[in-house]
């Protein structure tokens, strides 16, 4: 198994995260929504875009090989920070990249000061992490979409929000 160094993007990552959000997803829409978020103040948060890359790195191998990022969201108006996209380059999936970005980026964003998380995602993948069904907690998603799919984790032990989620523009829901 590879051990990876996990960093905020910087912006000469940026090229390399589109990259990886290219390979690792069928159409350019999340690499498109990444492009879109850095551009939005309301919603971007500096520090919350994390990429990970080997941290013994052969010569001629991707510097960046998995991406994951935090936007700023609300969860009846209260700040909460939406996870997504998740992604790793094809050829290194399964080794450890994609949890070592999203571990090292929830610990970036409990540093931060931020509550509460929300993802769309694969049901058993993010427990993991400690991600639970949103609805237990009173948190809604902004359409409807499966309950075990819509997860949400209390970044700092407190009780979170209950309501409905309202997701940066970019992300074209609710």
């Amino acid at each position: 198994m590879n051990t990876w160094q996990c960093r905020p993007e910087t912006p000469e990552d940026v090229p390399a995260v589109r990259r990886v959000d290219l390979a690792a997803f069928e159409t350019a829409g999340e690499a498109d929504l990444v492009d879109a978020l850095r551009l939005d103040p309301a919603a971007w948060l500096p520090g919350l875009s994390y990429v990970a890359a080997p941290a013994a790195r052969p010569a001629g191998a991707a510097p960046v090989v998995a991406h994951a990022l935090l936007t700023r969201c609300h969860i009846s108006g209260e700040p909460a920070v939406a996870l997504a996209p998740c992604a790793v380059l094809p050829e290194h999936h399964g080794q450890g990249a994609g949890s070592a970005v999203i571990r090292a980026l929830l610990d970036a964003a409990r540093a931060a000061g931020e509550r509460t998380a929300v993802v769309l995602g694969h049901p058993p993948y993010y427990p993991r992490f400690g991600f639970e069904p949103a609805s237990r907690f009173g948190i809604l998603p902004p359409q409807e979409w499966p309950d075990e799919a819509f997860l949400a984790l209390p970044l700092d032990g407190s009780t979170p929000p209950r309501g409905t989620v309202r997701y940066a523009e970019a992300f074209g829901v609710g």
